[in-house]
């Protein structure tokens, strides 16, 4: 009886023991979960050591984590647990290490205590702090372009932070030879707006770098901080329309990267946890880096925001998305601006006449300079009248007055589903691109309908849809647009097909623009056809009229669209065309 008593008691004060054990356990679990360092100190046999530990720990790792206790067990004042732990690591926390630690503990009367011991909390911790950092793909992907030839790859840059106290004369002399914008006033400005932050005054490649790199370190309140970044190989291709395809790269990259937990030992770097990054293959554009260039220099010229798109029509594929400065300081407006297209939909309209069974390419009908149709005033440029002329000759010469006539006897949806069969209106999801073609609303009034037959009201296009359009005009349907080789846009519905014919009708009379109409200086150009397109606008600013200039073209296997904001008229767009042509035919 005394034996059986005296096990009875032994055995309640293991279990109190543990019990007691458990939630002081238990309580410095929580505590590191909820990022508390000086709370789970508290609960060890040396709060100040383990408070600066995990201090530094939760701000190096964060505090995206999870403690679990597991397997505790006391004996008499001495007692043992397990812990379990997940941190989160990453974008979309898409890391996770996870980890089980064994610890020791010690009673003082009823109290217990964690002995103090770094690497109870994570491996390695013992041996020095921990740093969590992300392992790149190596080899870094490329992003290539059509002929394989490199168009975006991977390059150290080198950011120029400059502090409030630093001799912003000494800093503009150094960087204005490479970046004429900066100067002692300009970078005075950009510091005083800071409010005491330090400014990025500008990235550096290497090579502009190198040569000025020891007098900038030199200067006091100058910092350079490198960066690895994706680039254009050819620096002066710096459209933001090739962002698409930076984008691509870093979703590929980021979701084939590594990751690491490093203790920092005095031996050096120590792996603690991780994941190697896997192998990422090189990203194949549609783009030719030619007739990138050949539309960049194209469109330098022009002093307003300019923008060209070149579709093979066979395959869908963009070969060049070109802008100049200032369309560039607006942001991709060849794939995504929206403007009124101006003649260049008389293609839509014409196409939706001819399907309604209205006119042949031959009919006759009337041009003159002006007409009151349905009470909007219809002028020609110039009031120019041709009197009674064939419709492809109406349509080489871009007589508006004929076009309104035109879309007026047409049902209030005609254009906007002869728009669709073109792909206008239709828009597409592609890796690698971001893009809108363009809006044609239904016409249910005939005054709408007029202005809609001539590309004003309330159409509008992107240089990218009109580029589509002519694309579709070759190729008899719409191609499905893409700008990585064999990773074609998804449509976001599916229009009627283009009827038979009607496609060789239209492309005849943009054959004749070129012969014999509003686009004759591209004459030289074999075989060559093609739209210009003048498109009048309010400026908000000072409330009056101007006009955009457009021009669509086809040459064989390759359709473009022009665009030039505020251009007068369509001559600046036809001539950039030709500059472009005769640079890549």
């Amino acid at each position: 009886m005394s034996l059986l008593l005296a096990v009875t008691m032994v055995l309640a004060g293991c279990s109190d023991a543990e019990d007691r054990l458990d939630a002081t356990v238990r309580s410095f679990a929580e505590a590191l979960s909820r990022g508390d360092a000086d709370a789970a100190a508290d609960l060890t046999s040396d709060p100040a050591a383990a408070s600066a530990t995990l201090g530094e720990l939760f701000a190096s790792l964060g505090s995206d984590v999870t403690f679990r206790p597991d397997r505790v067990h006391a004996v008499d004042s001495e007692g043992g647990f397990a812990l379990g732990a997940t941190w989160t690591f990453g974008p979309d926390d898409a890391h996770e290490w996870t980890y089980t630690t064994d610890g020791e503990a010690t009673a003082d009367g009823q109290e217990w205590k964690i002995r103090w011991d770094p690497a109870v909390v994570a491996p390695g911790l013992d041996a020095g702090p921990l740093a969590y950092s992300t392992l790149v793909p190596q080899p870094a992907a490329r992003v290539l372009d059509r002929t394989g030839a490199e168009l975006l790859t991977q390059h150290v840059v080198t950011l120029v932070d400059v502090a409030s106290d630093a001799d912003v004369a000494a800093v503009a002399a150094l960087l204005n030879p490479i970046a004429p914008t900066i100067t002692a006033e300009s970078l005075a400005a950009d510091v005083g707006a800071a409010a005491g932050a330090p400014v990025t005054a500008v990235t550096l490649r290497e090579e502009d770098l190198t040569p000025i790199e020891a007098a900038l370190t030199a200067l006091p309140g100058v910092t350079l901080r490198p960066q690895l970044r994706l680039l254009a190989t050819d620096r002066a291709l710096t459209s933001p329309t090739l962002s698409g395809l930076a984008d691509l790269w870093q979703q590929r990259t980021d979701a084939a990267a590594g990751w690491a937990v490093t203790a920092q030992t005095s031996a050096g770097p120590q792996r603690v946890g991780g994941q190697d990054a896997e192998p990422v293959g090189d990203i194949a554009s549609t783009l030719d880096i030619g007739m990138q260039r050949a539309a960049e220099d194209a469109l330098a010229p022009l002093g307003t925001p300019a923008a060209l798109v070149a579709i093979q029509p066979s395959t869908g594929n963009l070969l060049a998305v070109g802008q100049n400065a200032p369309a560039d300081a607006q942001g991709p407006i060849a794939l995504t601006g929206l403007y009124p297209p101006g003649s260049t939909f008389k293609t839509v309209t014409v196409s939706a006449a001819l399907q309604a069974g209205q006119v042949t390419p031959d009919t006759i009908v009337n041009c003159p300079g002006t007409e009151n149709i349905e009470g909007r005033q219809i002028p020609n440029d110039d009031e120019f009248e041709l009197g009674q002329v064939p419709l492809h000759t109406a349509f080489a010469r871009s007589c508006n007055t004929t076009m309104g006539r035109l879309a007026v006897n047409l049902p209030p949806d005609a254009l906007t589903d002869a728009a669709a069969q073109l792909g206008l209106g239709i828009d597409y999801v592609a890796p690698g691109m971001t893009t809108v073609t363009g809006s044609v609303p239904v016409a249910e009034s005939s005054a709408l309908r007029v202005e809609e037959g001539i590309g004003q009201g309330q159409v509008t296009a992107s240089p990218f849809g009109m580029a589509l359009v002519a694309a579709t005009l070759a190729h008899g349907s719409v191609p499905a647009p893409a700008i990585v080789e064999r990773q074609p846009g998804v449509a976001d519905r599916t229009p009627e097909p283009l009827p038979a014919q009607i496609d060789d009708q239209v492309q005849a009379m943009m054959r004749e623009t070129i012969t014999d109409g509003t686009a004759s200086q591209l004459q030289d150009i074999p075989g060559l056809l093609g739209k210009t397109g003048t498109a009048e606008y309010i400026n908000v600013q000072n409330d009056d009229q101007r006009a955009h200039g457009w021009f669509v073209g086809i040459a064989g296997d390759l359709a473009l669209a022009v665009f030039v904001s505020d251009a007068g008229s369509s001559t600046p767009a036809v001539d950039a065309a030709g500059r472009f042509l005769r640079t890549v035919a």
